[in-house]
C-alpha cells in the first residue's frame, strides 16, 4: 500500500488544480461580461444540491484514480506525471487567444479557419470552430493551448477521467491472455495531442500502441508530447476515424475518448462501425466520453451551461443519443457502462 503522505499529496495536487481552474473560469467570465458583454453567454443557475452531487463525484473520481493506481493498473507515478513547467509557460498565451475567442462568441462566427488549409481533406462538420477556440482543430497554435485549456475547462479532472479507460482496457485484453504483452495492438482513436497515449504507455509498457487523428497539427504536438516518453514512441496517423486505414481484425483492443460528443450522429455510427471492423474477434472497445441525460439527469444545468457557453453543434443531440444501442447496432455484446463524474465510460466487445 502506498504512503498515506502521497495519496495526501495527490490530494492537494488535485485540490490545487481544481481551484485553479474555478479561478480562471470566474475572472475570464468577469472580464468577458465587462469587455464583450453582447457576446457573454447565457447560463442557468446551477442549483445548490447539484453542487453537493459534483463534490461528492469529484471526491469519488479521486478515490478511484488512487484506488486503480494502489491496484497496480498504472503506476501511482502517473498521477503526478503532467508538463507543469511546459503548460506554465503556455499559460499566458491562454489569456492572450481570450479576445480573439470573445470576438467569435460574439459574431457567431464558428467558420474562423486557417485560409491555407485544404477544406477537401477534412469533412463538412469538422471544419468549423469547436470551443470557440482559435483555428479549430487546424492549427499549431491551436493544438499547443489544447491541453491546458481542457484543464481548466475539467478543474483539473481530465487526466483522472482519461485514466477511467485503462481498467475496462486492462480487463478486455484478457481474452489474449496467451499472446505476450508485446504482440497486442491498442488503437486510440482521435488521440489528438495523445494525452491518452501518455496513459496507455504507462499502463501498457510493451504494447504496440497506435493513435489515430483528423488533424495533422495535433498529431505533430502529440509527437512532441511523446517522444519525451522513456519508452517506445507510439506510432501516430493521420486519418478519418469514419474510414480508418486499417486493416480488418487489426487491432486488439480500441480506446477513444471525448470523441462522439464533437460528431453529428451519422459519423458517430460510422465510427463505431469502423472500430467493429478494424478490432479483431474477442477485442474490446472502451469509450469516454460526456455523461448523458439518461445516465446524469441531475447534471443537467451543467450539460446545458457546457452547450451554451462552448461551441459543440453535436452536444445536444449527443446527450439524448443511445449510445448502448449504436455499439450494439455496430456489432458489439457484453456492453457495459459506468460513470465518473463528468465522464461516462462504455465498454464492448467484438463477438
Amino acid at each position: 500500500m502506498a504512503d498515506p503522505v502521497t495519496r495526501l499529496a495527490y490530494q492537494t495536487l488535485q485540490q490545487g488544480k481544481s481551484l485553479v481552474g474555478l479561478a480562471h473560469k470566474e475572472v475570464s467570465t468577469k472580464l468577458m461580461e465587462l469587455l464583450a458583454p453582447q457576446g457573454a453567454p447565457k447560463t442557468v443557475p446551477i442549483p445548490p444540491e447539484m453542487q453537493s452531487e459534483l463534490q461528492a463525484a469529484y471526491q469519488q473520481l479521486l478515490d478511484t484514480d488512487w484506488q486503480e493506481a494502489e491496484q497496480g493498473l498504472y503506476p501511482t507515478s502517473l498521477l503526478f506525471d503532467a508538463p507543469w513547467l511546459d503548460w506554465a509557460s503556455r499559460y499566458p498565451l491562454v489569456w492572450l487567444d481570450m479576445p480573439s475567442t470573445w470576438s467569435r462568441r460574439s459574431e457567431r462566427n464558428v467558420h474562423d479557419l486557417p485560409q491555407q488549409i485544404n477544406r477537401d481533406d477534412y469533412p463538412d462538420y469538422y471544419l468549423q470552430n469547436f470551443h470557440h477556440q482559435t483555428d479549430g482543430y487546424l492549427s499549431d497554435h491551436s493544438a499547443s493551448l489544447y491541453d491546458l485549456q481542457v484543464e481548466i475547462l475539467f478543474n483539473g479532472t481530465a487526466e483522472p477521467m482519461r485514466r477511467r479507460v485503462i481498467k475496462p482496457l486492462v480487463q478486455g485484453l484478457r481474452a489474449f491472455a496467451d499472446r505476450s504483452p508485446s504482440q497486442l495492438r491498442v488503437l486510440d482513436v482521435a488521440t489528438g495531442t495523445g494525452r491518452t497515449l501518455h496513459q496507455l504507455r504507462a499502463a501498457l509498457p510493451q504494447a504496440q500502441l497506435v493513435g489515430l487523428d483528423l488533424s495533422p497539427a495535433y498529431l505533430r504536438q502529440a509527437n512532441r508530447w511523446l517522444s519525451q516518453l522513456p519508452s517506445e514512441l507510439p506510432q501516430l496517423v493521420q486519418g478519418n476515424a469514419e474510414a480508418m486505414p486499417f486493416a480488418e481484425s487489426s487491432m486488439q483492443a480500441i480506446t477513444c475518448v471525448f470523441l462522439l460528443h464533437e460528431l453529428p450522429a451519422e459519423a458517430r455510427q460510422n465510427v463505431l462501425n469502423e472500430c467493429f471492423r478494424v478490432l479483431e474477434p474477442g477485442g474490446v472497445l472502451v469509450l469516454a466520453d460526456s455523461v448523458q441525460m439518461a445516465d446524469s439527469p441531475q447534471f443537467q444545468p451543467a450539460m446545458e451551461n457546457f452547450r451554451r457557453v462552448f461551441h459543440e453543434p453535436y452536444y445536444r443531440d449527443y446527450i439524448g443519443d443511445d449510445i448502448e444501442a449504436r455499439l450494439s447496432e455496430a456489432g458489439f455484446t457484453a456492453i457495459r457502462a459506468e460513470s465518473h463524474l463528468m465522464t461516462r465510460v462504455w465498454r464492448a466487445t467484438k463477438p
